[in-house]
């Protein structure tokens, strides 16, 4: 009989084996390919990223909760199923013990990506950018349920940074405060998501996958809190948003969210697809640029740790 855990979490034969074998693996999410592009070029980027991985020498598990079971790595059929299935459901961490016992359907977000690529026993994972603390954070307490999952979840993410639309400085700051260790690859600042820098420094610099590989390392003999490491992958400046054309579009999206009374859980999808029209799809070119190379770096990270 199947112990509860393996009843509500599904590898794939080519995930069970890469798990059985140690070779690489990296986990991808599924929320951008359910709600973050439109058809049929969902699909094409999720089948490209998997491509990705693929060629650097690791195995791809894209995420997602299908029929109430978390599977974790996603067959041609089940990728298409995510890629188009209507009223598919936006899951977080603490989503799924509801998704799993009411049988529903869903894309995974970071929180509940991280979560379940631990518990499967994947340790890295590639994102576009995290979520955090919203503007305005002292008047209306919004944050992201990434950082809490992330402060205890022992899970590297190559990401660029959080989403530009977020107040970057305190998310940071509570990064910090979580004990989730932040370092940039390449860079003395932290990415700006759109953007190759948000101008704000970070404390750890690496220029390796080795050295990504190594802090995983030191994570593990140290003990402690399982809290994640966040490798911030800047997309290249050939490939980042315009910085002035993404600061007036974004000022812009804001005023319109304040004038609109959107708030909450809408706030972040209002924002974002105010920027792919007011920026007439630069955004999230370089969006899609950023996630290309997160995945890349991280496949790479993957095989420096399964070589250590």
């Amino acid at each position: 009989m199947r112990s509860a855990a393996e009843s509500h979490l599904q590898p794939s034969d080519e995930v069970a084996e890469a798990l059985a074998t140690g070779a690489p693996l990296v986990a991808l999410e599924s929320t951008i390919i359910s709600h973050g592009l439109p058809q049929p070029r969902n699909l094409e980027v999720a089948r490209e990223l998997e491509e990705i991985v693929r060629a650097a020498g690791a195995v791809p598990a894209t995420i997602a909760v299908l029929d109430g079971v978390a599977r974790i790595g996603l067959s041609e059929v089940e990728l298409e199923r995510v890629a188009s299935e209507s009223g598919l459901r936006k899951l977080g961490q603490r989503d799924l013990p509801v998704a799993s016992a009411l049988k529903a359907s869903g894309a995974t977000t970071v929180s509940a990506t991280s979560f379940l690529a631990a518990r499967a026993g994947i340790r890295v994972f590639a994102t576009g950018g995290l979520g955090g603390v919203h503007r305005g954070w002292t008047e209306e307490q919004d944050e992201s349920a990434d950082l809490d999952t992330l402060a205890r979840t022992r899970i590297t993410v190559v990401c660029a940074g959080v989403k530009s639309i977020l107040d970057v400085p305190a998310t940071l700051q509570r990064l910090e405060t979580r004990g989730v260790t932040v370092a940039g690859y390449r860079t003395d600042t932290f990415p700006g998501f759109y953007l190759n820098s948000s101008g704000l420094p970070v404390e750890w610099r690496i220029e390796s996958p080795e050295d990504a590989a190594a802090i995983m390392r030191g994570q593990d003999a140290f003990g402690g809190d399982e809290s994640a490491l966040i490798v911030a992958n800047p997309v290249p400046v050939d490939q980042q948003l315009d910085p002035a054309l993404h600061d007036r579009v974004l000022a812009e999206a804001l005023d319109a969210a304040a004038r609109d009374g959107v708030t909450g859980q809408a706030i972040t999808p209002f924002l974002l697809g105010y920027l792919v029209r007011g920026t007439s799809g630069a955004s999230l070119e370089a969006n899609l640029a950023a996630v290309r190379g997160n995945t890349a770096l991280a496949a790479q990270i993957s095989l420096a740790w399964s070589r250590s």
